[in-house]
């Protein structure tokens, strides 16, 4: 892979962040032990993950497949370590049958790419014609300088042997101009899409020469480009590369750190993909056989138009794979809206494509790197087994196959969309409210509580103003001892329920419709957790009163008690823990035993009150506050219990 030199003048740069208060600059956070000794580590954890998968080649950073089999075509490559998974995770049936892996972004040493091929092949011929020597070797290489040599030099020794080999470059990477140099476009994560298809093909049993056939046609093909937010910084760095401010992206940026095509502010994912992949496209890629393409085709938008075997790397029409690959530092959540915008544009109007393989993961990254890369390979006019090859199983341990989108099928064409699209009918359920406003609808218990609708209303009227008013207290106490936002809930639940009531969308002559109708009003007003719990609790209530043939002052109790205990087992909290419950349990056990709201109601002020003497918390965000903070000050969910049952108290007795 590159040098290091590319860090040399990036990694002089530091971010106020990185330095302490006496100015001594600190060093990258990394999981390490000795960084001089980084690579052999990773290849001992690797062993211990891949135990039955992976074998070290003795006296070189070499991993092996566990299984070879040398009548077939075997196939290596490697580079700088630092990419992982590449290139030691596509190692198995079907992909890679070697690794050789180099110091951090160091190209790998000849002795130890030649310890490879001699592992993974026989002395017979160095002939194209491998009869008796076995399948031969193909040596996968990205394109950059000490890597082409290095792994060159082997090649030759190993043919010098007697051992058929021959190598293969990848230059996949669309951020450098076709024109600038001799050194040509670096390899980059397309690479893994040539192990996948050269893997494959090696495994179906096919000869050197069409592994290498296979393999150049699926290099030529591939384009790729990278977009970084944050730079790459190495292991043992002195400090954390600071090439890229918090305003800036770099646009092309290598896998190493290298220059890219140029420095933007931070666009959003649309626009980035836009330019990925409007990049890849022009860049182009050079005809061969398999191109039913005119040589002179006019349509190429790209910078070469003076060479006529450049073509678009694709085009309108055209069945792509694309892979999504995370540099190292991306969240699953922003590679999933970068697939997203990627596709979309590619199957949209303008470019008219169809994508049928979508990877997305890390594939090739640098480390830490924030940013992602696209690589894009057309399927159409190429050699008809590479959608095939692409497809075949493997057992590499870092492979993820595409859920494949064949988009011919009947039942699957580019005018109906993928099946993924196409949303389940939701089942709707009516609102609780309209569900039972009208008891004849439900076989409802009788109630036997003398004017229990006119009783309901005032109490609650009488409830939801209490908590309006109470609104400065409550607050008071929760921004001393929460997040200050339980007044505010409580008033916007008191005015909903109270609007609700008034327009008669709180039905009250039945408890199975009133304790329905209150959680939806407290579910479409009140949010937070006081809000959820609250309707879990009249929920609880409202169906526990469906199955009572009669509703007395005792099954009101009972159904309080079930309603509480919802709130203590989906809350996760119960008496001591300095919640509403440390109201409602006591008043709860109080009411169940004299069915007296009055004295439930007394029962709750006293435990509200008793929360301001509680040293500690467990739950909410009062469980987070040191014991100087709580002491004095109740828990105002507790204490919102305590107004609600005092105002009931005062309103109905």
């Amino acid at each position: 892979s590159s040098s290091l030199l590319s860090f040399s003048t990036s990694l002089k740069m530091t971010n106020s962040n990185d330095i302490d208060d006496k100015n001594t600059v600190l060093p990258p956070k990394k999981f390490l032990n000795d960084p001089t000794n980084a690579v052999s580590e990773l290849i001992e954890g690797l062993l211990i993950q891949y135990p039955n998968k992976l074998q070290k080649l003795e006296n070189h950073n070499v991993l092996l497949s566990s299984s070879i089999d040398l009548d077939k075509v075997t196939i290596l490559s490697g580079g700088g370590s630092g990419h992982e998974p590449s290139h030691a995770g596509w190692i198995g049936s079907g992909m890679l049958t070697g690794a050789v892996l180099g110091g951090i972004f160091a190209s790998p040493a000849v002795a130890s790419i030649l310890a490879a091929i001699r592992a993974v092949t026989k002395v017979g011929t160095n002939k194209s014609s491998n009869s008796g020597g076995g399948g031969g070797c193909l040596l996968i290489v990205k394109n950059y300088t000490g890597d082409r040599l290095n792994f060159a030099m082997a090649c030759e020794l190993a043919n010098a042997e007697g051992r058929l080999c021959q190598m293969v470059f990848v230059a996949d990477d669309c951020a450098l101009e076709r024109t600038k140099g001799i050194t040509g476009a670096r390899g980059v994560a397309g690479t893994v899409l040539v192990h996948k298809v050269a893997g494959a093909a090696a495994s179906r049993g096919m000869s050197l020469d069409d592994v290498v056939s296979l393999a150049q046609t699926v290099a030529g093909r591939v384009g790729t480009l990278g977009v970084a937010l944050n730079a790459v910084t190495i292991p043992g760095a002195v400090s954390v590369n600071a090439r890229l401010d918090a305003k800036t992206i770099e646009i092309g940026l290598g896998i190493h750190g290298e220059a890219g095509i140029r420095q933007s502010p931070l666009l959003t994912a649309n626009e980035l993909a836009k330019i990925m992949v409007t990049t890849v496209r022009d860049y182009g890629r050079e005809l061969d056989s398999h191109d039913t393409t005119n040589n002179n085709n006019n349509n190429n938008n790209n910078n070469n138009s003076d060479n006529n075997n450049i073509v678009p790397t694709f085009t309108k029409g055209n069945d792509l794979a694309v892979l999504i690959n995370n540099l190292g530092g991306t969240s699953n959540f922003e590679m999933s809206i970068l697939a997203n915008s990627v596709v979309k544009l590619l199957e949209g109007p303008e470019m008219g494509c169809t994508v049928s393989r979508v990877y997305v993961g890390s594939f090739m990254t640098s480390f830490e790197m924030h940013g992602a890369s696209v690589s894009i390979l057309s399927l159409t006019d190429g050699p008809t087994n590479i959608s095939e090859l692409l497809d075949d199983t493997t057992d590499a341990p870092a492979w993820m196959p595409a859920d494949v989108w064949d988009s011919t099928g009947e039942s699957n064409s580019s005018s109906s969309g993928r099946p993924s699209a196409k949303e389940v009918k939701e089942i709707k359920g009516s609102s609780s409210s309209s569900a039972l406003s009208s008891e004849a609808d439900l076989q409802l218990g009788s109630v036997s509580i003398d004017n229990f609708s006119d009783i309901a209303k005032s109490a609650v009227k009488a409830a939801s103003q209490a908590l309006m008013d109470a609104e400065p207290i409550l607050t008071k106490y929760d921004t001393i001892v929460g997040d200050g936002d339980c007044g505010l809930t409580m008033e916007r639940g008191g005015k909903e329920v109270l609007s609700r009531l008034e327009s008669g969308a709180i039905i009250c002559t039945h408890p199975v419709t009133l304790f329905s109708s209150l959680a939806d009003a407290i579910s479409a007003s009140m949010g937070g957790t006081s809000g959820i719990l609250l309707e879990l609790m009249f929920r609880k209530m409202s169906t526990f009163f469906q199955g009572k043939d009669t509703i007395d002052f005792r099954t009101m109790a009972d159904a309080f008690q079930e309603g509480v205990n919802a709130i203590s087992f989906y809350g996760g909290a119960s008496v001591g823990s300095r919640t509403m419950l440390d109201a409602l349990f006591p008043a709860c056990d109080v009411f169940q035993k004299s069915t007296s709201i009055a004295d439930a109601a007394i029962a709750a002020d006293i435990g509200a009150k008793g929360t301001a003497q509680m040293m500690t918390a467990s739950a909410g965000r009062s469980n987070y506050l040191s014991k100087d903070v709580l002491e004095g000050t109740p828990d105002p969910g507790a204490v919102a219990v305590s107004i609600v049952l005092k105002s009931i108290v005062e309103t109905t007795m």
